[in-house]
């Protein structure tokens, strides 16, 4: 396998791995809070009590462990993907989100979102079709430096 499909590849699966753990993260947080419910009284005592609850749901924290797992992978892609094409390319988290939220929380979305979804997906999709890292590329390619 030649280093440019190596780098594709661990980058996609990084990516993969961001975008479903980025997504279920937020979802499983959301989930946890509306489990808890609104904050009813915005005194230190109801503030305090509604951030206990938060702080001892188990859908919380397993948002905040899956929150966690996207974070190291988008350290562990950034050290050798350009952020320039990493950033646009996580933003299929994007159109993960709203599908899971359909699916798990029972949302309605809107057409108008799904076509903003559809321009996101769009725009990943170009960013795809650019290599991962443009310093390796140069390094494999030094002819095309010119």
């Amino acid at each position: 396998m030649t280093a440019h499909k190596r780098l594709r590849t661990k980058t996609v699966v990084l990516l993969a791995l961001m975008v479903v753990a980025g997504a279920t993260g937020d979802v499983l947080l959301s989930m946890g809070v509306k489990q808890i419910g609104e904050l009813q009284h915005w005194t230190p005592e109801g503030v305090a009590a509604f951030l206990v609850s938060v702080f001892t749901n188990v859908t919380v924290w397993l948002g905040i462990a899956c929150l966690v797992g996207y974070f190291v992978s988008y350290m562990l892609v950034l050290s050798w993907a350009d952020f320039s094409f990493v950033l646009p390319a996580s933003a299929l988290t994007y159109v993960l989100v709203p599908v899971l939220a359909r699916i798990v929380l029972n949302e309605s979305v809107t057409p108008l979102r799904w076509a903003g979804v559809g321009c996101i997906f769009l725009g990943v999709v170009l960013v795809g079709l650019t290599p991962p890292s443009t310093t390796h590329a140069q390094a494999d390619h030094p002819a095309e430096q010119a």
